[in-house]
């Protein structure tokens, strides 16, 4: 049955469902890596590795004609900086670093993206994105805690993960202006595995076994259908409507964290979840306010 009119609340609960999918995604990850000592390089090979066997008929239906472009070189480097984003979050979850903690220190990446928009494509940044962007930073900083004798490096890869999904979404942003949808995202699927093969051969290639290998295919299933719910989601409702229920993903993984790990925010680290989360909003309502939408729009990573 074709969806003909827009159904708000159908497109929350499928944006309110997709986070926890991806929560529990994240959690198999960590128990994977950091609890079962699989190395992250390797599962990051296998996760995407899955994800292509999935995307296997879209690949096919689109065929060789859907790869033709005039910005081979931009679609290279885009996907060797996605892959790069998806090791440093993969590798955050190895090093034991709270599922909450990770995902609050991603949800900086449209800071960047608003950064680096301002800095590289000469777009306009109004003082509300500068002080949404502001708050946000300092929200990374009371959740770091780098002046803490207790601050741990690992910490610094959500951080880095952020970085690198804004340069690939800044790299998105600029191909988009001539290119397919289609063409880019065939490029990202054809590439991404191969790059983290050879990630994973550098570090030492794993195959996975017995627990490991059941987490890793129950991981690639939640991640499919984190992102079918995802496109329910923005089919559903318009994407301004359902964009902030996209938020929600941070008190996703905070609950899945609890629920398996016994981890929780303390102290002041409420404080800055509740900054990251107040600034993501004030960036979003900017946007609806701005001449330029989209540019607070996440990244175009496959994994939160």
């Amino acid at each position: 049955m074709n969806q003909t009119h827009p159904d708000p609340l159908k497109g929350a609960l499928f944006m309110i469902a997709a986070g926890i999918a991806f929560a529990l995604a994240n959690a198999l990850t960590q128990i994977v890596t950091f609890h079962l000592g699989f190395k992250p390089q390797s599962d990051t090979f296998w996760q995407y590795a899955i994800a292509l066997v999935l995307a296997f008929p879209f690949v096919w239906r689109e065929g060789l004609a859907g790869f033709r472009t005039d910005h081979p070189v931009l679609h290279v480097l885009r996907v060797i900086v996605s892959a790069f984003g998806v090791q440093a979050f993969v590798m955050a979850l190895a090093n034991g670093v709270p599922i909450w903690q990770v995902i609050a220190l991603v949800m900086t990446s449209p800071f960047f993206v608003m950064l680096g928009a301002f800095l590289f494509l000469g777009e306009r940044v109004g003082p509300n994105r500068w002080g949404a962007a502001a708050l946000g930073f300092a929200g990374a900083m009371v959740l770091l805690r780098p002046w803490d004798q207790g601050f741990s490096p690992a910490a610094l890869y959500p951080l880095a993960a952020a970085l690198l999904w804004a340069a690939a979404s800044l790299l998105t942003k600029r191909l988009t202006r001539t290119e397919r949808p289609q063409t880019v995202t065939l490029w990202l699927l054809a590439l991404l595995t191969p790059i983290n093969a050879g990630l994973s051969v550098q570090a030492g290639f794993e195959w996975p076994t017995g627990t490991i290998l059941l987490a890793l295919l129950a991981g690639g299933v939640l991640m499919l259908a984190a992102q079918h719910m995802l496109t329910m989601a923005y089919a559903s409702a318009d994407a301004a409507f359902v964009q902030p229920f996209d938020d929600l993903k941070l008190l996703s993984n905070i609950l899945v964290g609890w629920l398996i790990f016994g981890y929780l925010p303390e102290g002041t680290l409420w404080l800055g979840v509740a900054m990251i989360l107040a600034a993501s909003s004030w960036l979003l309502w900017s946007e609806r306010e701005g001449r330029s939408p989209g540019l607070a729009a996440r990244p175009a990573q496959e994994t939160a």
